[in-house]
């Protein structure tokens, strides 16, 4: 059998593209071995492939892209299938329509919606039997109301002379609507819409939009020709959701232990669905115990991209009735722990994980012959494992850090499936690890299906970095550049940056095995959320990476980037002295800066001085590291603290970075470099010239580069999952990041107090893309109130120009200002409005908490903050607050989002 394939695609020069298929001529499913396509003419790219029909019933294929530099990309979905067992045909014509990512319509195609926030569309009864026909139509429509269907009229006798009282109805197939036609060969060439009918009131409803579709061609008795329609043309941003957004630790029920668990879910799922949510936002739940303290608490530092974190699971569900009498001893520490103001992160770790143990060795016998159990080892083992190992290892050795570990410290597979083994006297410890997250497992996907069942999603997130000492940096390290830090550039939240302290990620060894580890990660996800978060998504384009010896962000540089050539400061008549530009600058005036009176001090006992009135670093107290190390014996009192800091300020106090192994040709800026005196003490037109430069490297070289790294990575990744994929694209934002979001159909995340146009103090949620996520707030920073309170000069402006009162701005956060900016938020054109719990207990004077700066989670300037923040009512009294509930119910229903 022959099958022509022909593709509506308008390419560009140097632009390629093949079929790939689960058949041995289209490369089973390799797409290197994929079939190549010809360039027939501006609309259409053809390819003809010879099959015996006998070796394959049906073929399952997508188109790939190839970029003239290389890069391949997949169009969207996997849901090409042609069925070739006809007997008697002898050719079937393909014609298709490229499914660019970027498609709003594929969206609705996610898990999320696919199973549980649209209507199905289901097939009530067989189509009628079309025994003899020439041509299937195929064409998407994910937004149809309920009973609402495909029509398809056009011209000719066939498609009923444009005849909307009696269209061809399509039938519901997977994801397509479809019907066969048999097309006598004089009606050609074929002009036809598709439209909605409704099928209950035997109504048609209306057109699809843009012109009519044409199909040139003929119908021959022996030849069947499909035609991909892509999607009909209906409006595509009508559907709009709310959700809301809160750590799992912050929840707050009558019956946890101190801290949120993942059996509170179901409460706070019966609140969302009371009033009109769709979407239930977590901070990542993966286990990161390090060092057993309020560390810990830190949900970003996972020591496992799998397993999940033991605070949350629930004793109670875990003992059931039959072992109720092991945990019974704890319930007046639950209590206490529960009427907290706060989570105690270490007391509450500490009773549970001893409740855990006690758990295990009374239920180990029955717990380790349970089938369901052992299927979910099975299923896990390739990281439960590993973790298992390295959770005992870390307890054994009294630290995280497997480099200082006297055995295993260098992971070995077959070594640690023999130290695993049942027949090992430490195995019952082993085995309590492999209890634990089967546990809580269980419980959070008993938590996602009731969710589920009452319509509403969960949104994971994915941390952009692993813990340095983590079981995956153990198990792979060369997946990681451990060699480096990562962390981001200055902003107005950490005016030094971040150092995360995780490695980096090795991108070329990742892509070697087609990036395996992130599709096993997406896929364990999977089990439990809709959709996620990709948290510092630019980290795809390049990461903000500082070297070991430095503690600072601000002493970082983007990588990977395409550096300074020393020829590139002669061309622009820069005059280059390297330990001006590379060394720190440090004179009189500036220790006096930093210093003032203690400037003596520090002469004479960090610096050694040179020539000209200037000073170095002595070699003990050259990097930030070095002198942490040295500070680190002393008592932090502000003497110690000042001359601590003022010698980081020194040592940042630089205008270039050398790359490293260039021998001093090659240089990256030093971020914020105009605001360092050591670029103060330069001659004016030395600063213009190297502010011009400076533009150059941070603003335009880089940005093609980086298009290119994101497209090497973030196409796979994507379409390795089902679940919808929010982009956390904040920051410094490199111009070509937009772009690459939206061709690859991944929503973005607008903030209100964060404009991504530098020409604006606010961005107005009425100007939000549809394939984005709105919001008044994140985890990082205040809330609503606790912002208002920040800068009197802001809340002024925010209240005249972007609330449009007159008069002054009242001094707190009123209940009714509050609400404003939800609404503001909620009628966005945003496909998704999503608020913190605190955010949303805002618009009630009495159901606010007194104190918002008691709602911040986070504060990202302080690398050692306490993520404690907990909710101040109970779930099980906030769905009694009629009144509340009513009317938040009423602003999501009239703003079109439930």
């Amino acid at each position: 059998m022959k099958v022509q394939f022909y593709l509506r695609f308008y390419s560009h020069p140097g632009q390629e593209l093949f079929i790939c298929g689960d058949v041995e001529n289209l490369g089973n499913n390799d797409p290197t071995k994929a079939l190549s396509m010809k360039y027939l003419n501006n609309d259409f790219w053809q390819a003809t492939l010879e099959i015996d029909a006998s070796e394959a019933a049906k073929i399952q294929y997508h188109y790939l892209l190839r970029y003239e530099n290389g890069i391949v990309i997949s169009e969207w979905g996997k849901d090409r299938i042609i069925d070739i067992s006809k007997s008697g045909i002898e050719e079937v014509q393909v014609v298709d329509t490229w499914n660019h990512a970027g498609e709003f319509e594929n969206a609705f195609f996610t898990a999320p919606f696919q199973q549980t926030l649209l209507v199905h569309h289901k097939n009530t009864g067989k189509p009628k039997a079309t025994k003899l026909f020439t041509h299937i139509f195929k064409v998407k429509a994910p937004l149809l109301k309920k009973d609402e269907a495909v029509c398809l009229c056009g011209s000719g006798k066939t498609l009923r002379d444009w005849n909307t009282e009696s269209p061809h109805i399509l039938t519901p197939e997977g994801n397509w609507w479809s019907i066969k036609l048999n097309l006598p060969k004089e009606s050609f060439p074929l002009f036809y819409k598709y439209g909605v009918y409704d099928t209950k009131k035997k109504t048609f409803v209306r057109f699809e939009d843009d012109n009519n579709r044409v199909l040139y061609g003929d119908a021959l008795r022996k030849k069947i020709t499909i035609l991909h329609d892509g999607f009909v043309h209906l409006p595509n941003t009508s559907w709009r959701g709310a959700g809301l957004a809160i750590p799992v630790f912050s929840l707050r029920s009558k019956d946890s232990f101190g801290v949120g668990e993942f059996t509170d879910l179901k409460l706070l799922v019966d609140w969302a669905k009371k009033n009109g949510l769709q979407l239930i936002q977590l901070l990542p739940v993966n286990d990161t115990i390090a060092t057993h303290s309020y560390l810990d608490s830190y949900p970003y530092a996972a020591i496992s991209a799998f397993a999940l974190h033991p605070l949350y699971i629930n004793l109670e569900k875990v003992a059931g009735k039959k072992y109720a009498a092991v945990i019974k001893p704890l319930n007046k520490k639950q209590k206490q722990l529960n009427e907290l103001p706060q989570v105690d992160y270490e007391e509450v770790m500490k009773f549970k994980l001893a409740a855990i143990k006690e758990l295990f060795a009374v239920m180990k016998e029955e717990f380790l012959q349970d089938e369901e159990y052992q299927q979910f080892f099975e299923s896990n083992k390739h990281w439960l494992v590993p973790y298992a190992a390295f959770s005992y290892l870390r307890d054994k050795n009294n630290t995280p850090d497997f480099t200082q570990w006297k055995f295993y410290s260098e992971y070995d597979k077959t070594a640690i499936q023999k130290y695993v083994s049942p027949k090992a006297k430490h195995y019952n410890e082993i085995a309590a690890h492999y209890f634990t997250q089967y546990h809580l497992h269980v419980q959070l996907r008993e938590a996602a299906d009731y969710a589920h069942k009452h319509g509403i999603i969960l949104k994971g997130d994915i941390p952009i970095g692993i813990y340095r000492f983590s079981c995956d940096a153990w198990v792979e390290p060369g997946l990681y550049h451990m060699d480096a830090q990562a962390g981001a550039p200055p902003d107005d939240f950490a005016v030094k940056g971040q150092n995360w302290g995780f490695p980096t990620y090795n991108w070329q060894q990742m892509a070697k095995d087609n990036f395996s580890w992130w599709k096993k990660r997406f896929a364990q996800m999977s089990d439990y959320f809709d959709a996620f978060r990709i948290d510092h998504i630019l980290g795809f384009f390049r990461i903000w990476s500082i070297p070991m010896h430095e503690v600072e962000g601000v002493m970082g540089n983007f990588v990977p980037s395409l550096p300074i050539h020393i020829n590139e400061f002669n061309e622009r008549n820069i005059p280059f002295n390297y330990h001006r530009y590379v060394k720190p600058f440090i004179n009189d005036a500036i220790l006096w800066e930093f210093f003032d009176h203690d400037a003596d001090h520090v002469r004479s006992v960090y610096l050694d001085a040179q020539k000209d009135g200037l000073y170095s670093l002595k070699e003990g107290f050259n990097t930030q590291r070095k002198v942490e190390h040295y500070f680190s014996s002393m008592e932090a009192d502000d003497f110690n603290n000042k001359i601590r800091y003022g010698l980081y300020n020194l040592i940042s106090n630089i205008i270039l970075f050398e790359a490293e192994g260039s021998h001093g040709q090659q240089f990256h800026f030093r971020i914020a470099m105009e605001q360092t005196p050591s670029f103060r003490y330069l001659q004016w037109d030395t600063q213009q010239q190297l502010k011009d430069l400076y533009v150059n490297y941070f603003f335009q070289r880089q940005d093609y580069f980086w298009q290119q790294e994101a497209m090497r990575k973030l196409p796979t990744l994507k379409a390795s999952t089902d679940m919808l994929v929010c982009g956390e694209d904040l920051g410094m934002v490199p111009h070509c990041v937009p772009d690459v979001m939206k061709q690859l159909g991944i929503l973005s995340l607008e903030i209100q107090r964060m404009p991504k146009d530098p020409k604006k103090e606010f961005f107005h949620p009425t100007d939000a893309p549809y394939l984005s996520v709105v919001t008044p707030s994140t985890h990082d920073m205040s809330t609503i109130r606790g912002w208002w309170e920040e800068s009197r000069e802001k809340t002024q402006r925010f209240y005249n120009n972007e609330l449009g009162q007159w008069g002054e701005a009242p001094y707190f956060c009123e209940a009714w200002i509050n609400k404003a900016v939800i609404i503001q938020h909620l009628y966005s054109p945003a496909m998704w409005s999503i608020f913190q719990l605190q955010d949303l207990l805002g618009m009630d004077e009495e159901l606010r908490r007194e104190n918002p700066h008691d709602e911040r989670i986070n504060i990202p300037a302080d690398p050692k903050n306490y993520w404690r923040y907990r909710m101040h009512i109970s779930l099980e009294d906030l769905l009694k607050q009629k009144s509340f509930n009513e009317e938040l119910k009423t602003l999501v229903e009239m703003s079109g989002r439930s």
